[in-house]
C-alpha cells in the first residue's frame, strides 16, 4: 500500500513551485543589463521623405510671441504661463521666413492688439522684430528680423491653384509654445470661404486635417515637396483646439498680398461698394448668385445703377456673372475681384426679376471704405 505522505509531498511542492514561479521567473529571467538592440529594417520611403521635408523646412520657420508693453518678449511659453497672474499673456504664433532681408510672414490676428514683438528661430536664436506691413482684410502681417545674426533661409514657395484634395499636407508650427512642430495629414477640401474678423471673405481656403492647435496660426501649409502651399490661419471646433478641420490661407493670396505689404505697408482690396446677402440666406431663397441687400452712396455699384434690396427685404439686383465667368455665391465674386484689380473694370451680369442687364464697374480700394463709415459721415 502507498504511502500517503508521498502524495501529500508532492501536492506541497505543486503549491511550492506555483506560489514560487514569480520568485524564480524575477530572479532567472530579469534582464539587469541593458538589453541588445533589436536591428530595424530601413525606414520607408514615406518616412525618408517627411524626415527630409522637416530637416529642410524647419529653419525657414519661426515662434512669434507678441503683447503689450511686455518685460521679457523671449521667455518660453512654459515660464509665460507660470506668471501670467502678474504679466500680460503673450499672444503666440508662428511666422514664415520669407526672404533673406529677414522678413517673417505671420497672421495679422496674432499680432492684433500688441505692441511688441519678438520671433525665436529654429537656430535659437531669439530676436526683436518690428511690424513692416499688415493686411487684416486677408490677415497677414509682415515683420522684420532686426539684427540677424546669420544667414537665414527662405522658405520655398509652391502654388495653390493646382492642389487637389486627397494630396499629402503638413504643418510645422509653435502649438501651445511647443516649437518646431511637426503634424501632416492631407488636403481635404479646396476653395472654402474664410471670415476674418475684419469682416472680409477669403476665397480659396485650404482645408486640412493635418492637426493645427492654438500656435499653429501664421505657420506654413506644405506639400510633400516641402513647398509652401498656404499658410495656416484658422481651425473650426467646438472646444478650441484640433477637431481635424483647418483652414489655410492659399499661398497664390499670400505670393499677392506679401509683396504688395513690402512695397507700399499696405494692400488695396478691390470692391463695387456694396453689401451681398449671407450665403445662407441665397439658398434659403433659392438664389444663385450674389443678392445686393445695400449699396454704398457714390461706389462704383451706386454709379452703375446697382439695386439694393427694400427695407422690407425685396430682393432686387443679384449679380449671376462677372467677366463672363459664373457667380454663385461672395467668394466667386470676390475672386474675379481680386484677379482684375484695384482700378480695372469688370463687366457684371446683373439680374433683377426675369430681366437680365450687363453693367461696367471699376473696381476701387474698399479697404477703408465701409458702409458703417459711410453712414457715420452723413
Amino acid at each position: 500500500m502507498m504511502n500517503r505522505s508521498i502524495p501529500i509531498a508532492l501536492f506541497v511542492l505543486l503549491i511550492l513551485a506555483i506560489l514560487g514561479q514569480p520568485f524564480l521567473d524575477n530572479w532567472w529571467f530579469s534582464a539587469k543589463q541593458p538589453r541588445t538592440i533589436t536591428p530595424r529594417a530601413d525606414l520607408t520611403e514615406v518616412e525618408r521623405t517627411t524626415i527630409k521635408l522637416f530637416q529642410t523646412v524647419s529653419p525657414s520657420v519661426v515662434s512669434v510671441f507678441a503683447r503689450v508693453n511686455p518685460q521679457d518678449l523671449l521667455k518660453s511659453q512654459q515660464q509665460e504661463a507660470q506668471q501670467q497672474e502678474k504679466d500680460t499673456p503673450v499672444q503666440a504664433g508662428t511666422g514664415i521666413i520669407w526672404d533673406q532681408a529677414g522678413h517673417v510672414v505671420t497672421n495679422y490676428h496674432v499680432l492684433k492688439g500688441t505692441d511688441q514683438f519678438a520671433v525665436h528661430l529654429q537656430s535659437g536664436e531669439s530676436g526683436p522684430v518690428r511690424i513692416v506691413g499688415t493686411a487684416p482684410n486677408y490677415d497677414l502681417a509682415v515683420l522684420q528680423i532686426e539684427q540677424p545674426h546669420g544667414a537665414l533661409q527662405p522658405i520655398a514657395i509652391g502654388s495653390s491653384a493646382d492642389l487637389q484634395v486627397g494630396q499629402a499636407a503638413f504643418a510645422i508650427g509653435n502649438p501651445y509654445g511647443l516649437e518646431q512642430t511637426l503634424t501632416s495629414g492631407i488636403i481635404s477640401a479646396l476653395r472654402r470661404t474664410m471670415p476674418t474678423a475684419e469682416g472680409h471673405q477669403i476665397t480659396g481656403g485650404i482645408q486640412t486635417d493635418a492637426p493645427l492647435n492654438p500656435g499653429n496660426s501664421g505657420g506654413p501649409l506644405l506639400d510633400s515637396a516641402g513647398r509652401l502651399i498656404g499658410v495656416t490661419s484658422m481651425i473650426i471646433s467646438g472646444s478650441g483646439a484640433s477637431a481635424g478641420v483647418g483652414i489655410a490661407l492659399p499661398v497664390d493670396v499670400v505670393n499677392r498680398v506679401v509683396p504688395e505689404l513690402l512695397r507700399t505697408g499696405h494692400v488695396p482690396t478691390p470692391g463695387i461698394g456694396i453689401a451681398a446677402a449671407s450665403e445662407a440666406v441665397a439658398a434659403q431663397l433659392g438664389v444663385e448668385g450674389v443678392i445686393v441687400m445695400r449699396v454704398m452712396p457714390g461706389s462704383p455699384g451706386a454709379k452703375a445703377g446697382l439695386k439694393p434690396a427694400s427695407p422690407k427685404g425685396d430682393i432686387a439686383d443679384v449679380i449671376i456673372a462677372a467677366n463672363g465667368q459664373p457667380v454663385q455665391d461672395v467668394a466667386d465674386l470676390t475672386s474675379v475681384f481680386e484677379e482684375a484689380g484695384v482700378g480695372k473694370s469688370v463687366k457684371l451680369t446683373v439680374q433683377n426679376g426675369s430681366a437680365t442687364r450687363d453693367v461696367t464697374v471699376t473696381l476701387e480700394d474698399v479697404s477703408k471704405n465701409t458702409l458703417e463709415d459711410v453712414s457715420k459721415k452723413k
